[in-house]
């Protein structure tokens, strides 16, 4: 098949992070799973994507041990799985060389952060000429703080200031500034109604 499903950063270093009680999509797995159904059943190809942070010293930092696909999802024999070290899947991977040889021009995206990688993989996609499909439930990201906010500043500190934008609103200010331009938001749901009725 030309189309692929790109599964960004769903991966145990998020959890690891105190920020994770803040998430917007908890049961982010359920969704992705649903979307790796549906693209191993129409024969797409599942890449997975990994952020990694060499010698950070952080929950990025593969010396720690948390840079793996969170423990609910299994990835089959022959599915790529990349390690980026930039916001985007394509910079600093041989994603663009996997989907080329596949003959992939149909993306769609899902994962770890909404807003941050997931948002701009789609961007970059869209630029290099492929069809992208944003699923904007199979994402998740946290509670922004203010760009004055302070660098250590706690959860509770940033939850509790007015100046936060929340995840729902991330979610919702991604969806607009991708619709129309960069992509096509669509449901898991929406997806998996348009494989029944393809069937």
């Amino acid at each position: 098949m030309t189309r692929a499903l790109i599964v960004i950063d769903v991966q145990e270093s998020f959890r690891a992070r105190p920020l994770w009680e803040t998430i917007s999509n908890p049961k982010i797995t359920d969704q992705v799973d649903r979307l790796v159904g549906l693209a191993r059943s129409a024969g797409d190809t599942v890449v997975w994507v990994l952020h990694s942070e060499p010698g950070s010293g952080g929950v990025f930092d593969p010396a720690l041990g948390h840079v793996r696909l969170m423990d609910e999802l299994r990835r089959e024999e022959g599915e790529p799985l990349v390690h980026k070290t930039s916001h985007n899947a394509f910079t600093t991977t041989n994603l663009q060389q996997l989907l080329t040889e596949r003959g992939v021009r149909e993306l769609t995206v899902c994962g770890i952060r909404t807003e941050q990688c997931v948002e701009t993989t789609t961007r970059l996609a869209s630029d290099l000429g492929y069809q992208v499909t944003f699923v904007s439930d199979a994402t998740a990201t946290n509670p922004i703080p203010h760009r004055d906010a302070p660098a250590d500043q706690s959860v509770a500190e940033l939850l509790a200031d007015p100046r936060t934008l929340s995840a729902e609103e991330v979610i919702r200010r991604t969806e607009y500034a991708l619709a129309g331009r960069f992509a096509t938001i669509a449901t898991v749901d929406d997806l998996e109604t348009s494989a029944a009725s393809r069937a």
